[in-house]
């Protein structure tokens, strides 16, 4: 906090968050909506943005404080893949679940009368349009992962474009797409839309994986401990809110304004409120902590996936793996924050998962792991 001189009183602490328009940004919404931000000394300001991108450039020069932003991202740009390289800190994370995977009608209807996804794409005669929100971002990873899983190699049977998430279902409309992935409720619009159908959610291909995380500079969380872990403190709260009985219409209606998705209210409640198109792997905020915790073994994965696409050099060794995502999960600082809180913290720093190919992921042996796959850079 600073010092207001004139009174004596100690004014809150301001920081600039940003958001993208999805409805995963609703702690930072509720956050500020309920006031929470206060208690904990701070006044934050939320900035919707157009793009991943533009969030990870104004992270980068300081533009923003911290942001609502995708795992991967943050992996990403702390390997300094495909720019240019930064330490970014991940402080807790905000939400499981809640993507999904779109296709046009005729790929959906090849599906459900029996065909392959190799054979759907065969009969279009060309290259399918597949469309992601980032590169190293999460809905990437999800997309490859579930076409790979299909015997569908995403760097030599699509092509692959990043799009912002508002645009995907328009440009499915008019043909430039043949699918995408994306966060909601922008996967539900092609459905509302009526130009494309769900055919995957991101909770069938990884169930309760991480998806957005609240990122910060390295730098801002070394010299302002105590602000990151009032920051994160604050988040924590919002997100037990979001996951307790009867809060989610409301935060539907603040989801809905102009100024932060901008989509009728029933089509927000209908993500937030439901479980997935499917019936399972609801969007979680919270579950009492377990949600948040910002394991190692994510940060881990992403690596491997990383090294699956080749977009890694083989010089590093697993131990610089671990040295790297120790050191962008900032467990310490969260374990200070959920006790401020009083929230739970899980008892380890990794975690044990089952894809939706079978195959385990623990967070040993990353790169052996990464190897393994069938279908990978070589």
């Amino acid at each position: 906090m600073t010092l207001n001189h004139r009174d004596g009183i100690a004014a809150p602490r301001l920081l600039r968050l940003g958001f993208m328009p999805l409805i995963d940004c609703a702690p930072l919404v509720a956050a500020v909506r309920l006031q929470l931000d206060r208690k904990h000394g701070l006044q934050l300001q939320l900035h919707r943005q157009a793009s991943w991108a533009a969030i990870r450039d104004k992270l980068l020069t300081g533009e923003l404080d911290a942001a609502h932003a995708l795992s991967g991202l943050v992996h990403g740009v702390q390997c300094g893949i495909g720019g240019v390289q930064a330490d970014l800190s991940i402080l807790l994370t905000l939400n499981r679940n809640g993507q999904g995977i779109v296709l046009s009608h005729p790929l959906a209807q090849a599906l459900s009368a029996g065909q392959s996804l190799r054979e759907a794409f065969t009969d279009l005669r060309r290259s399918p349009v597949l469309a992601q929100t980032f590169p190293t971002g999460t809905h990437a990873m999800w997309l490859y992962y579930w076409l790979a899983a299909q015997g569908v190699s995403p760097l030599h049977a699509i092509r692959s474009v990043v799009m912002p998430p508002p645009q995907m279902a328009d440009a499915l409309a008019r043909g430039e797409l043949d699918g995408y992935c994306a966060g909601e409720p922008w996967a539900q619009q092609a459905e509302t839309l009526q130009v494309g159908r769900r055919v995957a959610t991101s909770g069938e291909i990884w169930p309760d994986h991480p998806e957005k995380v609240l990122a910060c500079r390295r730098d801002f969380a070394t010299l302002e401990p105590e602000t990151a872990v009032a920051l994160t403190a604050t988040l924590l709260e919002a997100c037990r809110w979001l996951d307790e009985p009867g809060n989610r219409s409301q935060a539907a209606a603040w989801l809905a304004e102009p100024d932060i998705i901008d989509l009728p209210e029933v089509q927000i409640a209908a993500c937030l409120s439901a479980s997935d198109a499917f019936g399972t792997h609801r969007l979680s905020f919270h579950d009492g902590g377990a949600v948040n915790f910002p394991y190692l073994s994510d940060g881990l994965w992403f690596l491997s996936q990383f090294r699956r696409w080749g977009w890694l050099t083989q010089d590093r060794t697993e131990s610089d793996w671990a040295r790297q995502v120790a050191e962008v999960h900032a467990t310490a600082r969260y374990r200070e924050a959920a006790a401020s809180v009083l929230v739970q913290v899980p008892a380890a720093e990794i975690r044990r998962s089952v894809l939706c190919d079978g195959i385990v992921w623990d967070g040993h042996a990353p790169q052996a792991y990464a190897d393994a796959f069938a279908i990978r850079a070589h």
